[in-house]
């Protein structure tokens, strides 16, 4: 696997599931970070900056987002199983996410320093704002 630089991004971040047929709530877009909203048959499921998360009953708040140093070119294999892997060796789970530039992962913050250590003792280099 080829070395990656990967920046964590600064503030907290929320994972909520809606309802299926819910509005993308208003503003949503407008917000500064990551934001991905993705609507399914089962869910409307968003992932942002904590400060304009949703409302919702199954909404889990705390995780910090790392972010692959892009763009990556959709001919590269195994960079999600690489990292997701590393990162599962050291106990820490993720929400994992791409973009068309890039991979996110979301680890919980009580997790990040555990992530940053595996990450950096796997060779990459993790770079924080």
């Amino acid at each position: 696997m080829r070395r990656l630089v990967v920046d964590v991004r600064p503030g907290d971040y929320s994972v909520a599931r809606l309802a299926p047929d819910a509005p993308v709530p208003a503003g949503l877009l407008e917000a500064s970070g990551l934001v991905s909203i993705t609507r399914t048959p089962d869910e409307l499921s968003i992932v942002c900056p904590t400060e304009v998360a949703p409302e919702s009953d199954t909404g889990d708040h705390g995780w910090r987002l790392l972010t692959v140093r892009g763009p990556l070119e959709f001919t590269l294999t195994g960079i999600m199983a690489a990292l997701s892997g590393e990162l599962a060796a050291a106990g820490v789970s993720l929400f994992a996410l791409s973009t068309y530039d890039t991979d996110h992962l979301l680890v919980k913050g009580e997790n990040l320093e555990r992530a940053v250590r595996a990450l950096s003792e796997a060779g990459h280099e993790v770079v924080r704002d």
